[in-house]
């Protein structure tokens, strides 16, 4: 694997979170490399759009992580569950549209896969460059501001400002990748998965016209979800007791779990409850798909209602129910 592509990989691995939606639904989807994969709740698959204009597809039975073990049922926990599987899934259709997406035009043989090496690298940079982020700079950068300035010392003043900076750095960061090229095809495919989780949901005929006609912001996407975590985190650190800097950065590693567990069951509150007030905490999600959704084209349309329709194929073929988790 080239370095060039490596750096490709590395790049559309951290918009995972971004892009999954995350959730034991009845349809929900991600974007990937040329293409979209979808979900129903017993399977899954993922379709994307050669350099030749051929169309190929990896479908995929999957039991919920509910259905797999009690303990995926219980609060907090269950979002771990289903998150994980998420992330799961998505890095599993990452690496097949990878795969065929920069495959060679002509080439009929069965494209190379992702190596083991590439692949173990990426997911130990990706959780550093997560951790030195959206944990590390943000604590420091606050922490210097309380040095600087004693009225920020407190523990609200000081994770207030932290909480800050933390969006401010997502949301730069976001603005950034959006200006390539690359990924701004990827958001072009994440706006087709909502249009047409958007048709399928209601109840209207799925086609590419149909579907163009919704818009490109969803509630339940993984954009949503991470605000959402980190306006959680703002007063779960407030919480902690520990004024010194390690101590506090080893916290907020070791609280991860616990608020997205928490974020879940929030998100999974509002979405039951639109009109009450825990709903406005998807509103800035929904705001910043601006950037992380673009208008697609009726032929990146074409892959998702591919996709969503052999994943509903394969559904059919278990006895799946479809009912929303």
């Amino acid at each position: 694997m080239s370095p060039r592509t490596f750096l490709r990989f590395f790049s559309h691995t951290q918009l995972l979170p971004i892009l999954e939606s995350g959730e034991e639904t009845l349809v929900g989807g991600q974007a990937v490399m040329e293409g979209v994969m979808m979900r129903a709740p017993h399977s899954y698959c993922v379709a994307v759009r050669r350099p030749d204009g051929e169309i190929v597809t990896e479908e995929l039975a999957i039991p919920r992580m509910s259905e797999q073990n009690r303990i995926w049922k219980l609060p907090v926990l269950r979002g771990l569950g289903t998150l994980g599987q998420a992330m799961s899934l998505g890095f599993r259709a990452m690496r097949f549209s990878m795969a065929h997406a920069l495959s060679e035009e002509g080439q009929k043989e069965q494209p190379k896969e992702v190596p083991a090496w590439a692949t173990a690298l990426n997911v130990i940079l990706s959780l550093a460059f997560f951790i030195v982020m959206y944990k590390f700079i943000p604590l420091k950068l606050a922490t210097w501001a309380g040095d600087y300035y004693p009225a920020l010392h407190g523990r609200i003043a000081s994770n207030g400002v932290e909480g800050v900076i933390r969006l401010i750095i997502f949301i730069s960061f976001l603005y950034l990748l959006s200006r390539a090229k690359d990924i701004r095809r990827v958001f072009e495919y994440h706006g087709a998965e909502h249009k047409v989780v958007f048709n399928f949901e209601s109840g209207k005929p799925v086609d590419v016209p149909t579907a163009q006609s919704f818009v490109t912001w969803h509630p339940r996407c993984g954009t949503s979800f991470l605000i959402v975590l980190m306006l959680v985190s703002v007063p779960v650190y407030m919480l902690i007791p520990f004024d010194g800097f390690l101590a506090k950065f080893a916290t907020r590693i070791a609280l991860l779990p616990l608020i997205v567990g928490l974020s879940y069951e929030l998100i999974r509150f509002a979405a039951k409850r639109p009109g009450s007030f825990l709903a406005l905490l998807t509103a800035p999600g929904l705001w910043l798909q601006r950037i992380t959704t673009k208008p697609p084209s009726d032929a990146q349309a074409e892959i998702a209602i591919h996709a969503l329709e052999h994943a509903m194929k394969l559904e059919a073929k278990q006895g799946g129910e479809l009912v929303i988790a």
